[in-house]
Parts: C-alpha cells; structure tokens; sequence
C-alpha cells in the first residue's frame, strides 16, 4: 500500500513539473529590440518562427527544447515587401506577401516545409494598380477556424458612400473557390467596419456600423453576410432601439451555425457603460434568433472597477477582448480594463477605439482592417514608431461572462489583477487560451518591480484557480504574453525580452 502510494506521489510529482515546464530560446544579437516578428507554430514537431529586420527576412526554426536548429534568410523575396500573412498546417505552411514594383503592387503566395524549404515557386495571387507608394498595404488574410479556408481581400473606397470588395476564396490546397467584386452603398459617410471573419463554410462576414458624426458613438449596426458561392451580401439590420454601441465584435459559431455580435453599450449618448449587447443570427434559417442586453449591477460594477473611479463608471475603461462560442449554443465574453496617461494627453476612450483599429471616414483609396501591424505589417511590440510623450499604460481586472444561448446570464466572475508600465504596454494584458476544459489566462504582475508570470484559469462553472508560480522561471526574462500564440492544446510560445534582444519561450501546461 505504501509503494502504491508513493508511486502515486511521483506520478503526480511529474505532472505537476511536466505541467510547468518552460524552455527558453537563447538570444541571438541579430534579435535586437527593433526586431519585428510572428510566431507562425508548430510545423512537422519543431516552431517556425518568422523574423524582419529591415530589409532582411529570416526563417528560424527550433527544436522541442526551443533551440535554434536553423536560420533561413529568404534571400528570394522581392524587394519592399510591405505585409506578410501566415497559415500553418501541421507539417507545411504558407505564407502570403505582398510588394511593390512601379505603380503595381503583387500579393503572392509561398509554400514551405517544416525545416523552412520552398515547396512552391511563389504564385501571384493578385494585383492591383496604385499611385505613388503610400497605398502600399492593400491586402488583408483571414482564415476559417480549421484551416481549410483562407480568403485574401481588399477594400477600397471609392466615394464618400460607397465602397468596393474584392474577395478571393481559397481552399487547403490554396486552389481558387471563388472570385467576388462587388460594391456597397452605405447612408453614412462616417461608416465603420468591424473586423472581417470567415467560417469554416467558407462564408464570411463583416459588421458596418453607422453614427451620427465622426466623434459619436454607434447608433446603427448591420451585418453583412457572404456566403461563399454567392457573389454579393446580404444586409443584416439590427434594432437598437434608444442604446449606443461601443466597439463591435463579432465571432463565427462554427458549432451551431450562427454568428454571435457583441458590444458594450450605452443607454444614454456619452454617458457611462450600462451593460453588454449581444444578437445572435442563425445561418440555416438566415434569422436572428435573439437581441439581449444584458445590464451590469452594482456587484458587478464592484468586481470591475480599477483603484479609482466611481462605481457607474466602473465599466468605462473596459473593452471587450474575447467573444468564444461554445458547443451548446452558449458563449464566453471577456473584458479587460485598459487605459493610458500622460502630462499632455488626457485619456480618450475614443480616440483609442476609432483612431486606429477601424476605418477613417476621411480617407479614400484602399485600406487594411488590421492594424495590430506597424507601417511595415509586422509585429511592433515596443511602438516604436509613436514619436509622442512619455506615457503611463495600466491594465486592470479582467471579467469572464459566460452566457446561455438565449442570452441570459449563466456566470460571471473576475480575474484580478493591476499592471502599469511607461512608454510601452508590451508586458501588460495577459494572453488566453483555450485547453479544451477550461480558459487559462497567462499574465505579469510586478513584484519587487520585476514582471513575475502568473497563470489563472476557470472552468466550465466559472471557478477561478490561482496555479503555483511557474517553474524554472528566470528573472532576466521579462514575458510579453499578449504578443505570444497557443501552438498546442496545453502549449504556448511567448516573446521575451533578455536584455535588449527579443527571444522566445515555449510554456507546456
């Protein structure tokens, strides 16, 4: 009985070490803190990872132990290369660029292996005519949730109401499904779109939201829904009745066939966040199956809320980050409190939602929906290219809403935490993935003014558990986790930075 027991101990010893293994990639000097970079996966057992460095383009790879095995410089790229997608598959990848040569700009597509060799020749995909170069990143790439469809397109807009789409839908194979151009008519010239999503049909969809000037909030929304053999949308309306919208966000269910559309909402303009919208269309009977708002209390509110502020604001400096569906029907909304200081620029909730991330009412021309991306297309972690004052980010609590597929409340609850840092919120936030029995959250907290990771997670029945600090953590390595990508179902690989280089850590769970 002893031995059975102490043979249970050990087994449940490894799992635990197993369960917190990290292993860091050593620093190389060409990774410097100007490095731009994404992670692309895990592809035949190793991870690709994707480095720029001005002009230069390189393919690492490392083995399960996160050492280097091989640095591919693609010397085969064509000059000015001004964005650059991945798609990965388990034992290939593809990547999708785009460049300019004279007043053409062509987005092609590569095939490489798992050791970073090419399998294809590179294939032009598309191209399109542009004047001068200041219109030199055109193409955007989404692909379904399996992989097995990935769709390139452009925007452009053509007069102060109306715009023109242009889609090409792939397969696995990147054999071409369909071509569309068609154009759009909106009532609004001060028009947003939402991100563009594809499902794993093929369909894809986009929200086009309207206000009433270009500093209101929104006061109309509408879905516009593509299925893939067709060759134009249909328009989708929404009733708002007196509320205002925040930011929209929208997720496909591949499980059930609908498309979740969330927000947090107003019920009075400029006035303080009351709760979370939701609209849930059905793709089989092409009807909304429900509108819900859903009204924060004061106990809420409570949870939610930073150091300061009071309890009706509490809300105001949260934005939602994660919409997940769930297979019966049901769905997870996550928030986070963000916000950013300085002695010469009051905070602006405005300014951070429509500045950026959605299209500008008062340009004409193409444009990309995503903007996570530097003026190059890569990853920009340290925002270089902000030439403003010293500025304050600090991230807050993080709330979990787990909601019934009719909309109604099933659980809440909140992950606590408050992080600061100046001039950049490359460590701040957190990364979240999903291990199929429940969310884990990964974040920093400052102690004894160092970054220290944490690891949370909730399950199913909204039950928070606080891991054990994390093994072999290693002070010198300070962990940017909102930047990192789940390459596994109990994996991930987070940048970090040693020193001033940039270098890489995969966390196994």
């Amino acid at each position: 009985m002893k031995n059975t027991v102490f043979i249970f101990f050990l087994m449940l010893l490894a799992g635990i070490l197993q369960a917190q293994n990290i292993d860091y990639s050593i620093p190389d000097r060409d990774d410097t803190k100007d490095m731009n970079f994404e992670i692309i996966g895990k592809v035949s057992g190793n991870y690709s990872i994707y480095k720029n460095n001005r002009n230069s383009h390189d393919i690492c790879i490392y083995d399960t132990e996160m050492e280097l095995k091989n640095r591919i410089r693609m010397e085969f790229l064509p000059e000015r290369i001004s964005n650059v997608d991945f798609v990965a598959y388990g034992d290939f990848y593809y990547m999708i660029y785009q460049y300019q040569k004279k007043n053409i700009l062509h987005c092609e597509m590569i095939k490489l292996n798992g050791e970073g060799k090419l399998m294809t020749e590179a294939v032009e995909l598309d191209t399109t005519q542009i004047s001068g170069s200041s219109e030199n990143k055109i193409y955007s790439v989404i692909n379904s949730d399996d992989k097995k469809k990935i769709l390139v397109f452009k925007v452009k807009r053509q007069h102060e109401k109306g715009y023109q789409i242009t889609s090409l839908l792939y397969d696995n194979q990147m054999s071409l499904i369909k071509r569309s151009v068609f154009t759009l008519q909106v009532n609004n010239k001060d028009g947003l779109f939402t991100d563009f999503l594809l499902d794993n049909d093929g369909d894809f969809v986009v929200g086009l939201c309207s206000r009433s000037g270009n500093r209101e909030y929104i006061n109309k929304f509408e879905l516009l829904f593509k299925k893939a053999e067709e060759d134009r949308p249909i328009r989708i309306p929404t009733n708002l009745d007196d509320k205002t919208l925040d930011e929209v966000k929208i997720k496909f269910d591949n499980y059930n066939k609908r498309i979740i559309t969330t927000s947090l909402y107003y019920k009075l303009k400029k006035n303080n966040i009351d709760g979370i919208y939701s609209m849930i269309w059905d793709k089989k009977n092409e009807t909304i199956l429900n509108e819900t708002s859903f009204q924060f209390n004061d106990s809420i509110r409570l949870d939610a809320k930073g150091e300061s502020g009071t309890l009706k604001a509490a809300f105001n400096d949260h934005f939602i980050k994660q919409v997940i569906p769930l297979q019966d029907g049901g769905y997870a909304v996550t928030t986070e409190l963000y916000y950013s200081s300085s002695k010469s620029n009051v905070w602006n909730r405005y300014d951070y939602l429509y500045g950026n991330n959605m299209f500008s009412p008062y340009s004409y021309g193409y444009y990309s929906p995503f903007n996570r991306f530097n003026y190059m297309g890569y990853y920009d972690p340290f925002n270089r290219f902000n030439m403003g004052n010293q500025v304050r980010y600090s991230c807050g609590n993080i709330m979990v809403f787990f909601f019934e597929a009719d909309g109604s409340l099933r659980w809440n609850n909140t992950i606590r935490k408050s992080q600061f840092d100046d001039n950049t919120d490359s460590y701040l936030s957190y990364q979240l993935f999903n291990t199929g029995t429940d969310l884990r959250f990964l974040f920093n907290q400052k102690e004894k003014r160092e970054f220290l990771l944490n690891s949370v997670s909730v399950d199913s029945d909204g039950k928070i558990k606080r891991q054990p600090t994390l093994k072999n953590l290693n002070r010198d390595y300070e962990f940017m986790p909102k930047h990192g990508k789940q390459v596994g179902l109990r994996q991930v690989i987070l940048p970090c930075m040693y020193k001033n280089y940039i270098c890489f850590a995969k966390l196994d769970f």
